[in-house]
């Protein structure tokens, strides 16, 4: 049964809304003050709290930076409820940490349906971290342990007296040392951004806010990155740019993510010598982004199965990758109204269409 805890100082609001919980098929917990909420908390964890703001002792703002910093109960979705209207007071429940506000007095309708959308919406966020659980827990302890074998075996070699080396064998063992603690960095960053873009998905001011930001310049920053990556793999010959000034609606770092994502991959997995095209052109308020590379390519079933952390016939290639960053790029592009594309045949050539709006402030002026 789904547990809803009240914290409400006055008695009668709070036995009321706990009996309407309960004819609804609820467990409600009552607590009658902030310090008796935070109690009931950690030791029910429920599905959901509602909470006062004004309280003796303790008041909702205190209650919810308590929640929110215990483990166990940092992620459970709280509402308040409020006589307070002021919006300045509604932003500063939000800014704690809130998912919703309530403002008294209610119908029954509007607390069971804030009630239902904010257990939806937690049921939802479950649900995606438990597939990113099960997709972690078979590649991923695959992809740290690879790195790490590599520094632990060097560790030990270098460690032992047995075996004196020479200067230039220590030399390339640093040299390979901090290439497998770059892509072990490289796999964590994801991981985090993976999971925090899974969090804003669901959060409308969150993602309000990130999308307010914008870029003036998308082709230059698009070329420095390009130029960049080709750079470190020996490939700037390869590399063909035809990119226009154009604004973009999204950040600079995010657009620099998903640029390096991209460009990565087209480099990674075509060899030395074959071309990787970036061609970028406005169509009407969009702008069409496409990676061209002629390298091994992906069929439509891997195409199709592009998710975090899965890998395609890593047996019969060397490259190393999570398969992370293509997933990471496609969300980000979506977050910023956008969308990702894969067309590829397989050994012949992969074209990534990426499209991304042009930035509201340029349209209108």
């Amino acid at each position: 049964m789904i547990k809803i805890l009240v914290i409400e100082d006055r008695a009668s609001i709070r036995e009321n809304i706990a009996e309407i919980l309960e004819l609804e098929g609820y467990e409600p917990i009552q607590a009658e003050d902030g310090i008796a909420g935070v109690r009931e908390a950690i030791k029910h964890r429920p599905n959901l709290i509602l909470s006062d703001i004004l309280m003796p002792g303790l008041d909702g703002y205190g209650v919810l930076r308590k929640l929110r910093g215990h483990p166990e109960t940092a992620l459970i979705p709280f509402i308040f409820l409020t006589a307070k209207t002021a919006r300045k007071d509604v932003r500063q429940g939000m800014d704690f940490g809130a998912d919703d506000y309530i403002t008294k007095p209610f119908t029954v309708e509007e607390l069971l349906a804030t009630i239902q959308m904010r257990l939806s919406k937690y049921q939802r966020i479950q649900e995606r971290f438990e597939n990113l659980r099960l997709n972690l827990s078979t590649a991923l302890p695959h992809e740290m342990r690879t790195p790490l074998t590599v520094i632990m075996g060097i560790g030990e070699l270098i460690s032992d007296s047995n075996f004196p080396l020479k200067s230039e064998e220590i030399t390339e063992m640093g040299r390979i040392i901090y290439k497998n603690s770059a892509r072990l960095h490289h796999l964590i960053e994801n991981y985090l951004l993976f999971v925090n873009l899974t969090l804003i998905e669901d959060d409308p001011d969150k993602l309000s806010l990130l999308r307010k930001s914008y870029v003036i310049n998308a082709g230059s920053i698009i070329t420095s990155v390009a130029l960049r990556k080709a750079e470190a793999a020996k490939r700037s010959s390869d590399l063909i740019l035809n990119l226009p000034c154009v604004p973009l609606q999204l950040s600079e770092d995010r657009l620099q993510k998903i640029m390096d994502e991209i460009i990565d991959n087209s480099l990674k997995f075509s060899q030395p010598g074959a071309r990787v095209q970036v061609i970028g052109t406005i169509e009407g308020h969009q702008f069409s982004l496409q990676i061209i590379d002629h390298g091994r390519g992906m069929t439509p079933e891997q195409i199709a199965s592009v998710g975090a952390y899965v890998q395609f016939d890593r047996q019969l290639h060397e490259q190393s990758g999570s398969g992370l960053g293509l997933v990471l790029a496609k969300k980000l592009a979506e977050l910023f109204n956008g969308s990702l594309t894969i067309a590829s045949v397989p050994n012949e050539q992969t074209v990534v269409t990426l499209i991304l709006p042009i930035a509201e402030q340029e349209r209108q002026s």
